[in-house]
């Protein structure tokens, strides 16, 4: 999952500093390296996340397969 994860943090920081060009088309190196940063961290956060509620998805379901059995 590295490789993964390592390209949804790149796709990030791509789709950002292209959104930067399109809000100002004579951005500089300093506005799209910080828009770069931006969107791998951002990319990264909502990974983290996604993990997360579908970890949480996870324990409920099997917490409730888990009362099932018991009655």
């Amino acid at each position: 999952m590295g490789i993964l994860d390592t390209l949804g943090e790149v796709a990030g920081a791509v789709a950002a500093v292209e959104a930067a060009e399109k809000l100002d088309p004579n951005a500089g190196l300093l506005t799209k390296g910080l828009a770069a940063i931006a969107g791998f961290k951002g990319a990264e956060a909502l990974e983290s996340t996604l993990a997360k509620k579908e970890g949480d998805a996870d324990a409920n379901e099997a917490d409730a397969q888990a009362s099932d059995s018991q009655a």
